[in-house]
């Protein structure tokens, strides 16, 4: 597997960031969250390399913001 990509949203009531990757296979997936983008990343990594088997593992972790920032200009 190439890549795999994490959707992330912020939870409104802990205010932490919450990521979550669905295995297009149906087996299964990986949800994890992190007080901060930094916290999330690391977060990623480590339940990435627990979930894949030795040298199963994707080469890019593509991480997708569901709620992108929205700017107002007056």
């Amino acid at each position: 597997m190439e890549e795999i990509t994490f959707q992330v949203q912020r939870d409104e009531q802990s205010g932490c960031l919450v990521a979550w990757w669905d295995d297009s296979d149906g087996a299964g997936g990986i949800t994890t969250r992190g007080q901060d983008l930094r916290d999330l990343q690391q977060q990623i990594t480590e339940a990435v390399a627990v979930h894949f088997d030795d040298g199963a593992a994707p080469r890019r972790i593509r991480i997708h913001f569901v709620s992108d920032p929205i700017l107002v200009q007056a």
